[in-house]
């Protein structure tokens, strides 16, 4: 609360979260912090004297969108005068000088890394300054801020921060600094207190996930130890990067029950030439390898990845490439995107000389290629029986519940008196490329 003229104003505020599952993190990290510092919440940014929205700078379009969302926000602003809006996160980090042109649009620009100090921030906005606060941290894992969660079923457990790869077309070491793992534990202990909660999933959180440290510790170790605090808990983690893939982690996950089998492995490019300019520190031949390593070790596994379309120089043979890799391996799913350059980056100082019309191209025959194959794999689990972990209601049928395999597939069912984070076996009947349909065993 804070006294205006005689009155108490209420701090009531509304936050957006753009990008990735980091970012959903952080806004449960920077809500608790507002939280212990008498702020209130609202989902409707009408209601709110400070709006701020946490953003990515990953991809272009998140951008744009966050971008029209001021604009949007101007509206309110003209109703309320006082209102401060916020922007956070990566790309306050990465468009530092653009959004100080903008400050008559917005009040705040904080970082990643000071969010500890966002409650002063806000309170210098009210009085009329404008703040600009995007320092890099070396330390900063905000270990012992309890995150504000909502549900009860899965939590984010963020276990470092930072990237130290410096892939070229990335902008997350600039946006978010240098890797730093929290203390093993303090992770083991949030585990506890999640279990104890109730919750039934964890998903450990790092920009490299598998790069953590503590100590002579690994991220190995990390999991063995997450994994026998409760043996009902499932355990999830993003995302790995390939070169830091060693047996002892496979082996590790084939161990244990609750840990998930299902790995996200960015792949990017099939091309030896492009995954180079990337910076991505591996050939096609040693992502294949290891792919068959994990599959020889872990029988059932499935394996997602990232692909980018349309590489400064991409030729059409690299492109073949990329396609041929998709064949060989055949992931259960790919999330696929079209190459913008981001600066800073080193890519951005390429010719970008891939047209759009011809990134768009091999986008869709990446994407047709990929449908198929996830319907391919999709349908040959039918007449199976999995075990799912129900999450609610189907977006598409409040008389279907919807829920996970530990392999991260998407299941619809009809509605049999299951519970959110009850554990029900479905017999499969039916599939398409990104969900399959079964009823309730018996």
């Amino acid at each position: 609360m804070e006294e205006v003229q005689g009155f108490i104003m209420r701090n009531i505020v509304y936050i957006e979260t753009y990008g990735c599952q980091m970012n959903l993190a952080d806004t449960e990290i920077l809500s608790r912090i507002l939280l212990n510092s008498g702020y209130e919440f609202t989902d409707k940014p009408m209601s709110a004297n400070v709006i701020l929205i946490n953003t990515c700078s990953v991809r272009q379009h998140a951008e744009q969108r966050v971008f029209g969302r001021l604009n949007e926000f101007q509206t309110l602003r003209k109703e309320n005068p006082s209102l401060v809006i916020g922007i956070l996160g990566c790309m306050a980090e990465r468009l530092r000088d653009k959004l100080i042109e903008l400050m008559e649009t917005v009040d705040l620009v904080v970082g990643p890394d000071e969010y500890r100090a966002l409650p002063s921030y806000i309170d210098s906005a009210r009085k009329g300054e404008k703040v600009v606060a995007t320092r890099l941290s070396r330390e900063e894992t905000y270990d012992d801020v309890k995150p504000l969660r909502c549900g009860k079923l899965s939590a984010w457990i963020p276990v470092m921060r930072g990237c130290n790869n410096f892939c070229s077309y990335c902008v997350v070491p600039y946006t978010r600094g240098r890797e730093r793992s929290r203390p093993l534990l303090s992770i083991l202990k949030e585990v506890e207190e999640l279990s104890d909660c109730g919750y039934k999933e964890i998903n450990l959180l790092g920009q490299n996930v598998n790069s953590y440290k503590d100590g002579k510790l690994d991220f190995a170790d990390l999991l063995e130890r997450v994994a026998d605090v409760d043996s009902r808990m499932r355990i999830r983690f993003i995302t790995s990067h390939p070169q830091d893939i060693f047996d002892k982690l496979i082996y590790t996950i084939a161990s244990k029950k609750n840990i998930c089998k299902h790995f996200h492995l960015p792949v990017q490019s099939g091309s030896d030439r492009i995954l180079k300019l990337m910076n991505r520190n591996y050939t096609s031949s040693y992502y294949k390898s290891l792919v068959r390593k994990i599959r020889d070790i872990i029988p059932g596994v499935s394996l997602t990845t990232d692909i980018i379309a349309g590489f400064p120089t991409e030729t059409e043979d690299d492109h073949r490439a990329t396609i041929d890799l998709i064949e060989e391996i055949r992931f259960d799913s790919a999330f696929t995107f079209l190459y913008s350059p981001r600066e800073n980056t080193k890519a951005s100082s390429m010719d970008d000389d891939v047209l759009r019309s011809t990134k768009v191209r091999r986008l869709n025959e990446i994407i047709e290629v990929q449908r198929r194959i996830s319907l391919e794999l999709n349908k040959e689990l039918i007449g199976r029986s999995v075990e799912v972990l129900v999450e609610g209601p189907s977006k598409k049928s409040n008389s279907n519940s919807c829920g996970r395999t530990e392999t991260n597939k998407m299941v619809v069912f009809q509605k049999n008196g299951e519970a959110v984070g009850d554990y029900v076996n479905i017999l499969i009947k039916q599939a398409n490329a990104a969900t399959l349909i079964g009823e309730r065993v018996t």
